[in-house]
């Protein structure tokens, strides 16, 4: 170790012995820190997001490894950070830039330190789920993205390394002061007179929070008073703080952790909170270069309004079925199972349109909308901003899931087309085999469905079945495949609310006369 390096290193130790955190020396929770990880040989995972809590606890553990005798340092430590790509772009960067600086410094340091970035599989990625299969915006009531994009692919991270090693210890920010209910599903899972918390969910892994009982303003005064031990210091992240004014997204690992819906640094996409006020607040702190971005996503949150889902979403669900919210009411009663025993609504459902629950986004809203995110792509990397909207795998994926659909495939083959049009170039499409249909052959099937009263999209429907067995020895299972598809909602909505409000009528006539010939054998005889 060179002088320079001996003065920054004998200087950074010495402030750590000075600090105190909540009348707490900060080198008595170091001291912790190096004990804990000198005690058995299971490997640490550290959960980095880049906010302040995160990088809190990485900086500790960074500096206790640093105390550590080369010996000592006998067991690897992850740094694992989940991008959902769809983060916001200030945030990736920084995210990114910090772990490049680990995995550079560690190797200069000789610690077993090692920083990996996860991401969620491309078909379950937030534009392949919503543009692709027409998911609908995320909701409170339906939040289908946590699990998909953030739980996910670090528990997938987490159980290799257990699989590897047989237990993992996590290392997490969490701190009971962020709300009531995460203090108490951290005291839940405490184990008695141990630093660890047992997993919830994922096998032979144990969780640690160095920070637990530290508040905002402890986290602050640490990140703005000890020294960074690694090159740089945290006033671009107190600047992004400062500039957005809200909270970090935690690093979820379980549907207990937090998610990015109230107000943090996330998705710029989500929809889940009315106002993304981080996003907001960047914009107004002069990075009005994401403008666009927040556009874009209030023009997604718009259309999560239960008043406009019969303008953005099909009437079928993706089985090619209408479904209806429950006309159904609990009695109050169980059953044997210990069920609820419910009964049909009293009084004649004249109208099903309320009750309808709505399927994906029609196809041409998805096309439109990819077009528009292309445009936004290309100008912003026009202006110098070299930000990614989208995967080159994602638009292959999406492409597939158009040719694929289940109620509108897309045999214009549509979206090179439109890459085409925004881009003025092309990229290498994958093969195309979703069925050797064009553009020609769905105008006929239209024209020839309009003239015979038939859904073009049940005849391509029953077409891809055909082909889908074309040149096989046997035919096995044709027949049960073709009446899938004929058993589907194929009528007009008006044609399939008339069908079901006279099921439903035949339904409780059938039901009253059950009842009478029930209470019509409980009559005693004489």
């Amino acid at each position: 170790m060179n002088k320079k390096k001996s003065f920054i290193y004998k200087n950074h130790n010495s402030m750590l012995k000075k600090l105190s955190i909540s009348d707490q020396k900060l080198s008595t929770l170091v001291n912790n820190i190096k004990d804990l990880y000198t005690n058995d040989k299971r490997p640490w995972i550290i959960g980095f997001s880049g906010g302040k809590d995160s990088t809190c606890i990485l900086a500790l553990i960074y500096s206790a490894l640093q105390q550590l005798s080369p010996s000592e340092r006998h067991k690897p430590i992850y740094v694992v950070s989940s991008d959902t790509l769809v983060e916001t772009p200030v945030v990736i960067d920084m995210i990114e830039h910090v772990l490049n600086i680990i995995n550079d410094q560690a190797k200069i340091n000789n610690l077993p330190i090692s920083a990996h970035k996860v991401t969620p599989d491309t078909e379950k990625t937030f534009w392949t789920s919503l543009l692709g299969r027409g998911y609908p915006a995320p909701t409170q009531s339906f939040r289908w993205c946590t699990e998909r994009m953030k739980i996910n692919p670090v528990s997938q991270f987490i159980k290799s390394k257990a699989s590897q090693f047989g237990e993992v210890v996590v290392v997490l920010g969490s701190r009971s002061q962020e709300s009531a209910s995460r203090s108490q599903t951290i005291q839940n899972h405490k184990i008695k007179g141990s630093s660890f918390s047992r997993h919830d969910s994922l096998p032979n892994a144990y969780t640690y929070m160095p920070i637990v009982d530290w508040s905002a303003d402890d986290v602050w005064q640490y990140l703005m008073s000890a020294p960074c031990p690694w090159p740089g210091d945290n006033q671009l992240l107190f600047e992004l703080y400062k500039g957005s004014n809200q909270g970090e997204c935690p690093l979820v690992i379980d549907k207990s952790t937090p998610s990015c819906g109230n107000s943090r640094f996330g998705c710029w996409t989500c929809t889940v909170v009315t106002e993304d006020k981080a996003l907001h607040g960047l914009i107004e702190s002069g990075d009005t270069w994401m403008q666009p971005l927040l556009d874009f996503r209030n023009m997604l949150y718009q259309t999560t309004d239960p008043a406009k889902k019969s303008i953005y979403r099909n009437h079928k669900r993706r089985n090619g079925k209408v479904n209806y919210l429950s006309l159904k009411e609990k009695t109050g009663e169980k059953d044997n199972d210990g069920k609820d025993i419910t009964i049909r609504k009293k009084g004649k459902i004249e109208n099903l349109d309320s009750k309808l629950s709505f399927g994906p986004y029609w196809m041409k809203y998805r096309q439109e909308w990819l077009k528009k995110l292309l445009e936004i792509e290309k100008s912003l990397k026009e202006s110098d901003h070299e930000f990614s909207i989208l995967t080159i795998d994602e638009l292959q994926a999406i492409r597939q899931q158009w040719l694929r659909d289940p109620n509108e495939p897309d045999w214009a083959d549509s979206l090179p087309r439109i890459y085409s049009e925004v881009y003025d170039t092309d990229i290498e499409w994958i093969e195309n085999d979703a069925g050797a249909f064009t553009e020609p052959d769905a105008k006929l099937l239209n024209s020839l469905g309009n003239k015979h009263n038939i859904p073009a999209e049940l005849i391509m429907k029953m077409i891809e079945v055909e082909l889908s067995v074309s040149g096989l020895g046997k035919r096995k299972g044709i027949l049960q495949k073709l009446e899938t598809v004929l058993n589907k909602d194929w009528e007009t909505l008006e044609e399939i609310n008339i069908r079901n409000i006279k099921s439903t009528q035949n339904n409780s006539w059938k039901e009253k006369l059950d009842q009478l010939k029930e209470e019509y054998s409980r009559i005693p005889t004489q």
